[in-house]
C-alpha cells in the first residue's frame, strides 16, 4: 500500500476567479456538430439572444458581440469614442484598470490615471478634483471597472455617475463589468452608465472567447464623431446588422453561441434578482470563513470593508509568502484548484477564491473545507470554527 495516499481524484473543482465552472447545461449546448453559418437556426435565434444579454446587462440599448476575451471588449469599447490625443481618466484600484489604461495608450489615448492601490476603494474626493481641474473638458471617458479582479474591490459606479452629474461633466462612464456581471448586482441604465464591456467566461458560465460591449445613445454619438474607427472593431455593424455574418465581424463563434444561449436560460429561469441574492448569499459564507481563520493572524483579507467586496471573488493573503504553498497543496492533494495572487507586490503570499457563476451551497463549503484542510497540513495559524461560521451564513435565516 503506498504511503501517501492523494485525495485529488474524482472530480476536479477550479475555484478561481474565472473562466468558472461551466454548467452541464452548456456543455451539452456545445456539444454538437458545426451548424449551417447561412441560415436556419442559429441566424435566427441571435435576435432573442441579444436581447436577453441586454435584460442582464439592464439595457434596453446596443450591445456588440466581439469574438475576443475581456482585453478585446476593452479595446472594441476605446475604438469607438476615444480618438488618439484624447484623454481618459482612469481611477485604479487594482491591477485590471491599469491593463485597460495602458491599452488607452496604446491607441494613442492620453491616460490620467488615480492610483487607489490595491486595498481601497476610489476615494471620490480625489476623483473629483481631477474632473474639476479639467476646465476644458479634455477628459472624453472615465474608465471604471466595477469589481477589480485581480482585488477583489467592488467600486460605487452610481455614485461616480451621480459625481459626474454633480459637476456637470459631459464624461463617458465607462464601466468595466467582466468579473461582475451576473453576479454582483449591476444596471446599466438605470445607473447612468454609457459603456459597458463584459466577456462569458466568469457569471455567464461559458468557456472564453466571446465579449461583449453595451453601449447607449450618447456613446453612439460620440462614434459618429469619430475621424475613424477600424473595420473590425466597429461596433455599429455588430450592434444593427444587415446581415448575419455582421454580428460577429465575419464567421461566428457558433459552439459558443450555443452556450451562451443555454446559459441565459439558466439566468433567466434563475431570475435574476436571485442570482444576484445566491452570490450575496454564498460571498457572505466565504468571508464568515474567512475572517474567522483571520483571527490566527496569518490570513488577511485584502478588502476590510464588506460594503465594498466583490460577491465573485475574495483576495486574501498569507504571511510569509503562504499563498503559494498553499494553492499548490490543495490543487495536488485534493483536486482543488484555487486562484493565484495577481497584481500583488508579493504574489506568492496572495491566492484567491472564485465564488462565481455556476456554484451553490455544498460547493462553497467543499472549497472552504479543502482551504482548512491545507493550512491545517501546513500548519498555518487560523482562528477556530470557520465551517462552523460559514455553515450559519449559508443557514436559512428567513
Amino acid at each position: 500500500m503506498t504511503s501517501k495516499i492523494s485525495l485529488a481524484h474524482g472530480r476536479d473543482y477550479l475555484a478561481i476567479p474565472g473562466p468558472s465552472v461551466i454548467p452541464d447545461a452548456v456543455l451539452q449546448a456545445m456539444h454538437r456538430p458545426s451548424p449551417n453559418i447561412y441560415a436556419g437556426e442559429l441566424v435566427e435565434m441571435m435576435p432573442a439572444l441579444t436581447e436577453d444579454l441586454r435584460r442582464v446587462a439592464g439595457t434596453r440599448h446596443d450591445v456588440a458581440i466581439y469574438i475576443a476575451n475581456g482585453h478585446g471588449a476593452w479595446e472594441g469599447a476605446l475604438s469607438n469614442v476615444i480618438a488618439p490625443g484624447e484623454t481618459i481618466l482612469a481611477p485604479a484600484s487594482g491591477r485590471f484598470t491599469h491593463g485597460w489604461a495602458e491599452m488607452a495608450r496604446a491607441i494613442g489615448a492620453e491616460v490620467e490615471l488615480i492610483d487607489f492601490g490595491t486595498s481601497s476603494p476610489w476615494d471620490f474626493d480625489r476623483i473629483a478634483e481631477a474632473l474639476k481641474a479639467d476646465t476644458d473638458h479634455r477628459i472624453k471617458g472615465v474608465l471604471a471597472v466595477h469589481v477589480d479582479t485581480s482585488s477583489s474591490i467592488r467600486n460605487d459606479i452610481p455614485a461616480l455617475r451621480a459625481l459626474l452629474d454633480e459637476l456637470g461633466h459631459p464624461a463617458l462612464l465607462m464601466a468595466d463589468c467582466i468579473a461582475s456581471l451576473g453576479c454582483d448586482r449591476f444596471e446599466m441604465d438605470a445607473w447612468g452608465v454609457d459603456v459597458m464591456v463584459a466577456a462569458c467566461q466568469k457569471g455567464l458560465m461559458v468557456p472564453a472567447g466571446v465579449s461583449f460591449v453595451f453601449f447607449n445613445d450618447k456613446a453612439k454619438a460620440k462614434r459618429a464623431l469619430m475621424p475613424r474607427v477600424s473595420g473590425y472593431w466597429d461596433w455599429q455593424p455588430r450592434a444593427e446588422p444587415d446581415w448575419f455574418y455582421q454580428y460577429f465581424g465575419g464567421t461566428a463563434p457558433t459552439h459558443h453561441i450555443y452556450g451562451l444561449r443555454a446559459a441565459l436560460d439558466m439566468i433567466h429561469a434563475e431570475g435574476l434578482e436571485h442570482v444576484w441574492a445566491r452570490h450575496e448569499r454564498l460571498a457572505e459564507a466565504v468571508w464568515a470563513a474567512c475572517e474567522t481563520w483571520a483571527e490566527g493572524g496569518a490570513l488577511h483579507l485584502n478588502v476590510s470593508d464588506r460594503a465594498h467586496r466583490s460577491r465573485a471573488v475574495t483576495a486574501l493573503r498569507l504571511t510569509e509568502g503562504r499563498g503559494t504553498p498553499l494553492r499548490d497543496y490543495t490543487e495536488s492533494n485534493l483536486g482543488l484548484t484555487l486562484g493565484i495572487g495577481l497584481g500583488m507586490v508579493c504574489e506568492d503570499s496572495y491566492f484567491r477564491l472564485g465564488h462565481m457563476g455556476h456554484l451553490n451551497g455544498q460547493m462553497v463549503m467543499g472549497m472552504l473545507g479543502g482551504v482548512e484542510t491545507a493550512m491545517a497540513a501546513l500548519n498555518i495559524p487560523r482562528g477556530a470554527g470557520a465551517l462552523e461560521a460559514a455553515a450559519a451564513a449559508l443557514a436559512d435565516k428567513d
